[in-house]
């Protein structure tokens, strides 16, 4: 579908990195103390640091630092839930998660790969 999850305004994205970024690496990117903000979505590891919805406070800051496609594919914000693993849900949850890579995609910078991901897309 042409134009699905197309941002409001248009954005200048940088070619995609494929540098490896350590566990510990991502997890330090949680935008706290005016740190860089990471998400990572199936081992791909966005630069979020643009949107306060994933800063300190912000209704996405559980997901900062860490891989969140099991969280994402639940669309749920529950800690326990913010996890990489996504290969064993069900083909309506893995749609959700496709989704949500098509937006992060469109509207942040891929700066790396997790380091030994073992959640990439096949």
């Amino acid at each position: 579908m042409s134009g699905k999850f197309e941002p409001k305004t248009p954005v200048q994205l940088a070619p995609p990195k494929t540098d490896p970024i350590s566990l510990e690496a991502l997890a330090e990117a949680n935008g706290e103390e005016g740190k860089k903000c990471y998400v990572a979505i199936k081992g791909i590891v966005y630069d979020v640091t643009g949107n306060k919805a994933y800063q300190p406070g912000g209704s996405y800051h559980v997901f900062a630092g860490k891989d969140a496609s099991h969280a994402l594919a639940k669309t749920s914000t529950k800690p326990e839930d913010v996890k990489p693993e996504w290969k064993h849900l069900d083909d309506k949850e893995k749609g959700v998660l496709n989704d949500w890579v098509t937006f992060f995609s469109k509207r942040y910078n891929v700066v790396g790969v997790v380091e030994g991901a073992n959640n990439l897309e096949e």
